[in-house]
């Protein structure tokens, strides 16, 4: 590969690999280059709606704090390179091409092994923490759960808060029919001593959740619990709301 167009063609190549679900194939890749996703602050944000809008308001609010912060999102809006961003800019196309051709070995490697070769969303989730952790050193990465939860490339990473926005029906032939099946799947997210926030209310959702934390040994924050949000004005121009959360003091 010689140009962006040329390494974007051949991971485009790789769709018609498909879904395949399991972490084996990007764990493989991330070791095999020394594991940078060690080095990255991250928030990994999953759920059913609203993922994208989560992503974005996060990153408006880290940026003005004052913080550089990266975001893995999918589908892109008007190109494929800010799916890889820093606060807004996509990743250009020198650092695309780059990290492409130090992935591709690999998806070779792995076409030979029981594993088979990886999918496109695999690949790009390692380009992207190559990205972040080599060349763009951001404070913070938020990465987009692509489908799903439990066996989502983007849960190879190590966050150090998981969102999962709500629960509903999407993807039953992959996640299940019913609520539980899924938040069971989207519960997959969480990781041992790695707190997860929710604005889920169904109670069979969180029934789930509940048993997962505790399972992991970490905690649940959910909307009309631990945090509130009122004077929410939306307008054609934006939208406002005020933000509420209790904090526990020690005795």
């Amino acid at each position: 590969m010689n140009t962006y167009e040329e390494a974007k063609e051949w991971l485009h190549s790789l769709v018609p690999l498909g879904i395949k679900p399991g972490l084996e194939r990007v764990n493989y890749m991330l070791d095999a280059l020394g594991n940078p996703e060690r080095s990255i602050k991250s928030i990994q944000v999953g759920g059913t709606n609203g993922k994208g809008s989560t992503v974005t308001f996060l990153r408006y609010m880290m940026n003005e704090a004052g913080l550089e912060v990266g975001t893995f999102t999918s589908p892109y809006i008007t190109h494929f390179r800010e799916r890889i961003s820093v606060n807004g800019h996509s990743i250009p196309k020198e650092d695309f091409l780059e990290y492409a051709a130090a992935v591709k070995p690999l998806t070779e490697q792995l076409a030979t092994t029981p594993l088979g070769a990886p999918t496109e969303f695999e690949v790009l989730t390692v380009i992207a923490a190559l990205y972040f952790a080599k060349k763009a050193y951001p404070d913070v990465v938020i990465w987009e759960v692509g489908l799903g939860g439990r066996f989502d490339s983007t849960t190879a990473m190590h966050p150090m808060v998981s969102v999962i926005t709500n629960v509903g029906h999407d993807h039953q032939h992959i996640l299940g029919e019913t609520i539980p099946e899924i938040a069971k799947e989207k519960a997959g997210i969480v990781k041992s001593g790695v707190p997860l926030i929710t604005c889920e209310d169904k109670p069979e959702a969180l029934a789930i959740f509940k048993e997962t934390v505790e399972q992991n040994r970490t905690k649940m924050y959910t909307l009309g619990k631990e945090f509130f949000i009122n004077n929410n004005n939306e307008a054609e121009t934006g939208s406002s709301f005020s933000f509420f959360f209790y904090v526990q003091t020690l005795p």
